[in-house]
């Protein structure tokens, strides 16, 4: 007999972070538990908006539209580095005090959904930038006969138990980006079908411009055996439990996604001038010494955005959206 208080994975996570009271509506809000590139280590933020801001240069944007976008740190660099690029961020929470007065801002209802009032963007750069690995999506796990079934989770303590089989839409899924034909008991999967909904939904949004979602993922051939569901709080790993308590995340199945390209972070930020290997000359030190620690800074933040085995490694899907 299941448990009367569990409930699917993915119902559970999205109350936890997105009901009243939520994670995410929390004051603290996400950069109280977990880091992002724009709220990272200091210098981090201004280094990647730089980049971003010679990217919608280089394809003629106008726009700059943060979605997830936490409390607006990455929208301020962005406002510091041009003035003239419009910009918008999207989060579950009310307009943050602090942000520069052009920058707009959009509630949303959370999770995968989207205000209905964010559409017609045109010619904008949209950057969901760790957003889709914290919109949930069933967590299911293989039984001792070789069937996926869900997984349930008490949200009061985070206990688990099997549900029913897994069926429909997102069993098709599994059989199409993460298939299970003889994998061992207890291999589990967490089915992107729900992300790949919220990214074409942020898509069809887009008239014309570019997106790009960030995120730590993986590929077909490369999936994680036990999967990535995992909890954060005040900075450190913990078990998952959707009591509201915690960050709860799962890396996501990035080849899964519509895109038009797929890269890491280290080789798109290169392509757009942040190279963390070029240092500052110790010349610059002697003739300008503060010049040589803005340079200093700035190169070892870029160091830190492309580095391996850290920021470096999320994976960029990116995708045109032409009128």
């Amino acid at each position: 007999m299941l448990p009367v208080t569990s409930m699917p994975w993915q119902q559970a996570w999205q109350a936890a972070l997105y009901g009243p009271g939520g994670l995410y509506r929390q004051p603290a809000g996400p950069a109280g538990h977990f880091a992002t590139a724009a709220q990272g280590a200091p210098g981090l933020g201004p280094v990647l908006a730089g980049a971003l801001v010679r990217w919608m240069r280089e394809e003629g944007l106008t726009t700059f539209v943060d979605v997830g976008c936490g409390r607006g740190e990455l929208l301020g660099h962005v406002h510091a580095h041009d003035p003239a690029v419009r910009c918008l961020g999207v989060d579950v929470v009310p307009r943050p005090e602090g942000l520069p007065g052009p920058v707009e801002w959009l509630e949303s209802p959370g999770g995968p959904d989207l205000p209905a009032s964010l559409s017609g963007l045109e010619d904008a750069l949209v950057l969901a930038n760790e957003w889709l690995d914290v919109v949930p999506c069933p967590v299911v796990e293989v039984d001792d006969a070789g069937v996926l079934r869900v997984v349930l989770v008490d949200p009061a303590d985070g206990s688990e138990c099997l549900g029913p089989a897994l069926e429909g839409p997102d069993l098709v899924w599994c059989e199409q980006f993460w298939p299970v034909t003889g994998v061992p008991p207890g291999d589990r999967v967490e089915v992107g079908r729900a992300r790949d909904e919220a990214w074409a939904a942020l898509l069809g949004r887009l008239v014309s411009g570019v997106a790009v979602a960030v995120d730590y993922g993986h590929v077909r051939g490369d999936r994680p055996a036990v999967g990535t569901l995992t909890g954060f709080r005040a900075g450190h790993h913990v078990v998952p439990v959707p009591d509201g308590s915690c960050d709860i995340t799962a890396h996501v199945a990035m080849d899964s996604l519509p895109h038009d390209e797929l890269l890491d972070q280290r080789t798109a930020l290169r392509r757009l001038g942040v190279d963390g290997s070029v240092r500052p000359g110790y010349e610059l030190a002697r003739a300008d010494p503060t010049a040589y620690l803005r340079a200093l800074g700035e190169a070892s933040a870029a160091a830190a955005l492309t580095a391996r085995g850290g920021l470096g490694d999320f994976l960029w899907a990116v995708t045109r959206v032409r009128p």
